[in-house]
This record gives structure tokens, sequence and C-alpha cells, in this order.
């Protein structure tokens, strides 16, 4: 049998989410929904079914439970062609559920998650035709040991490393040594590097040797630290935003793919920056995601 050829490899976390969109957010009191839904999430996952509406092959490396969330979670993943016949699936186990409150005036969000209680992805967990044959290797951070066996295959077979640095946890240290691109949270940035400063950590996350080194920044946009110069791009201005759940895993697959096609870096993070602002008008990470062509209809008109 001829190795199986998927462009996009997701390999993270992924979840089963509650969304909820309320007049505001409540502390010690009561609120009525103004809507909610169902939606499968999770950084990478979310960044897989965006790498799949923008016209790329996809599959999703990860862990579930059997049961009634994770079957949602795999239902999710297929109604959106990402071959999910690398996810494992563990016995007896509870899945990754995440509770999102959103409220209606600004778009904001806060997320209450859970990795339930199912074993993280092993090394011997990942396979290697898989990794191998891809075009780009994405990473959340999350499943560290069954990321860092990815890396060290999609490294020896020159496969793109896309790593979205959210959050400082642990075995994430060893991920950073193997991305080409390293895009991080501020959050990340600044903990990572010790500086308060976003230029300054820049600088210093530029010596670990990444392709890219850049930082998102929520509304003020992305920056980048290229050949001494800091490159920035201000997101797009929305005027209806709905929830900005999964604003940066989309982000990054937007910049990822677009790198693999031209490696203008501007160029890079403005297409990222469209797919984060058209997924904005439709609640939850995944439902306002565009296609390819909804993207480059926006850019044109922006």
């Amino acid at each position: 049998m001829m190795p199986k050829k998927i462009d996009f490899i997701g390999l993270g976390f992924c979840s089963n989410d509650y969304l909820c969109i309320l007049p505001y957010i409540p502390i010690d009191s009561k609120v009525q929904m103004l809507s909610y839904d169902v939606q499968g999430g999770g950084p990478a996952g979310t960044a897989t079914v965006a790498a799949a509406r923008l016209g790329m092959s996809a599959a999703f490396v990860g862990t579930i439970g059997d049961d009634d969330a994770g079957n949602r979670i795999l239902s999710d993943f297929n109604s959106e062609n990402v071959d999910t016949q690398f996810l494992r699936i563990r016995k007896n186990a509870c899945s990754p559920v995440a509770y999102c409150w959103i409220e209606q005036k600004t778009g904001h969000r806060s997320v209450a998650w859970t990795r339930g209680d199912i074993q993280e992805l092993q090394a011997g967990d990942i396979d290697e035709d898989l990794i191998r044959n891809a075009k780009i290797l994405h990473l959340d951070g999350h499943n560290p040991v069954g990321a860092l066996q990815a890396c060290k295959i999609a490294k020896a077979n020159h496969v793109l490393i896309n790593l979205d640095a959210g959050t400082l946890r642990d075995g994430i240290k060893p991920l950073i040594e193997y991305a080409d691109i390293l895009i991080a949270s501020e959050e990340f940035a600044c903990a990572y590097s010790g500086e308060s400063d976003l230029e300054k950590a820049l600088v210093k996350m530029k010596k670990i040797g990444a392709l890219v080194t850049g930082v998102t920044m929520g509304s003020r946009g992305s920056m980048i630290y290229d050949h001494g110069e800091f490159i920035r791009c201000p997101a797009f201005p929305v005027k209806n935003v709905v929830d900005t759940t999964g604003c940066g895993d989309v982000f990054h697959t937007g910049f990822g793919v677009r790198y693999l096609e031209t490696k203008d870096l501007l160029d890079c993070q403005r297409f990222g920056a469209a797919v984060s602002a058209l997924k904005c008008g439709k609640m939850g990470g995944r439902a306002g995601i565009p296609t390819r062509e909804a993207v480059e209809n926006f850019l044109r008109k922006n």
C-alpha cells in the first residue's frame, strides 16, 4: 500500500465546545442565554478544520474518549473532510470539553476547559508515513510526547513545522527548538523571554532559530521580527464581531498555508488576518471559518 499523503497535519488538542452568547458575563448571578450551540473546538483541532476549509487535505492527530463528547468530536471532523484515522480513541475515557461564555456586545469570551482523563499521545501513536509525506505539521503544544516524536520525523523529512505557542505549558519548550514558524501569543512571548516589551521579547525569541518568529496581538494585529526589522500587520476592522473564539487558531493556519505558497511575511500575516477577521462573524471557533474563495474575495476588497 502506498503511504497516505495528506498536506496538513494538525496535532494537539481537540474538544467538544458548549457555547452561549450572553448580554454580559455574570459573576455570582444568573443571566438568560441569547443563543447557544455545540461545536468541535481546541486550538489544533480548529486550525486543522481551517486548513480543510482553505482547500488543503487535512488530518488530525490527537486523543479522545469513547464517550458521547468523543463521538461528537469525531463526527464534526468527518463533516469537515478532516481525516480522523490517526485520531486515537481511548476506551472508557472522558473526552476533553470546554464551556465558552461569549459577551454579545464585544465578542469577548471566557472559557473553562478540561482535558478529561484520556491518556495523551505517546511516541508510538505517531504514524511516521503520515508525517513524512505532509507539507506542514501544525502543533499547539498539547500532547508534547507525541508532538516531539512528530517533530523529529518532520524535521528529518523537511516538513514545515508550524507552532502556535499560545501558553507556556509543560512540555512545550523542547518543541520550540524544532519550530520553523514560531508565532506566539503576547502572554507566551513575555513569559518565555522574561521581557514585558514585545519587541525585546521577539529579539530574544529570534535566537531560537526559527525561520519565522512573531507574535499575535489580538485586535492590534501581528508582528514579525526578521533580519533586524519589525514587520507589523494590523488586524482588519470587523464591524459586527459575534465571537473571537478561535481567531488566533485560524490565523496560524492562514499564515502557514500562505507561507507554503510565498515566503512574503507581510503577505502571510495579511492572509492570516483575513481568515481571522472572517471567522469573527459567527459563534464558536469553527462555524465562521471561511473558504479560500471567501478569503481571496475579502482581500481584494480590503
